[in-house]
């Protein structure tokens, strides 16, 4: 096989040509290193937790595909992936996901001890989601948590502790997670129930859409507690009103559960996390 075409593989097997699942990572590590430094955050540490976001995010994708592999298959969505499909071998999904850890961890290392014991745990939790879909009926709660990590990383970096606000945006992340995964899970249901996946939209059953907006509506709440208590008023609740829009927005796609629309609401979530980052952002730039 050419060099190139393993290269393209590879650049699948990451996800690199889907970035949606970058970006989800970035919107909650971007607010932590904001609020944890008063809107004044370090460069570096941006520039540092940004590419760690894509290396890590890229890692658990090749980690994900080595799991699944029996079971993407028979899935419509996922068969055609390149570890699947039998384009790459599995050691090397694995060899992947391992030099990409190392990077992504030599990236931190400047920063404090505190720092690097959260990233070890950060990388075992997302070496372990894959796993959950086997037992576990809600695994996107699990999945928020490994999406929300950078949270208590950015504090930790910032400020050398991860304070009460940090766990609370991180359980603000999960439920997040779970409102965007669940409308994500929609898509795949009908073959998660054949082939013995556990999911969220699997759980939920007929109030699936109802769960969704009470996750929305409970993440924004403990992020509007966090934002308030540190001071943030009318352009950070200006973007908590445009995420609530963008919310309401998502209720409109997937209320009939077509699987293109709710996917649609998937993808949009990006906006929905960029509108509370802008919020937060400004509100701070014109203090």
């Amino acid at each position: 096989m050419p060099f190139s075409t393993r290269l393209g593989h590879y650049f699948r097997l990451v996800r690199l040509n889907k970035p949606i699942g970058i970006v989800l990572l970035l919107w909650p590590t971007l607010n932590a290193l904001w609020l944890a430094s008063d809107g004044k955050p370090d460069w570096k540490l941006v520039v540092i937790f940004t590419l760690g976001t894509i290396l890590m995010r890229s890692a658990g994708c090749a980690i994900n595909d080595y799991a699944d592999r029996d079971f993407d298959k028979h899935v419509k969505r996922t068969a055609e992936r390149p570890l699947t499909s039998g384009k790459i071998a599995g050691w090397e999904a694995l060899m992947i996901a391992a030099a990409l850890s190392v990077i992504s961890f030599a990236l931190i290392l400047p920063l404090n001890t505190l720092t690097k014991q959260l990233s070890v745990l950060a990388v075992l939790i997302a070496g372990s989601y894959p796993y959950f879909k086997r037992f576990f009926a809600i695994p996107q709660a699990y999945l928020g948590i490994a999406f929300g990590f950078g949270i208590p990383m950015g504090f930790a970096a910032v400020q050398n502790q991860v304070p009460a606000a940090a766990w609370i945006l991180l359980i603000a992340n999960i439920f997040w997670a779970v409102a965007y995964d669940t409308a994500y899970a929609m898509v795949d249901r009908d073959d998660d129930l054949k082939i013995g996946i556990r999911t969220s939209a699997i759980t939920f059953g007929r109030y699936d859409v109802l769960a969704i907006m009470l996750c929305y509506a409970i993440s924004f709440a403990l992020i509007l507690l966090v934002g308030w208590q540190m001071g943030l008023r009318l352009w950070f609740v200006a973007g908590m009103v445009v995420a609530a829009g963008c919310a309401v927005y998502h209720y409109t796609l997937i209320r009939e559960r077509d699987r293109m629309r709710c996917f649609a609401a998937f993808r949009h979530n990006n906006w929905l996390g960029a509108a509370i980052f802008a919020g937060i952002a400004i509100d701070y730039a014109l203090k």
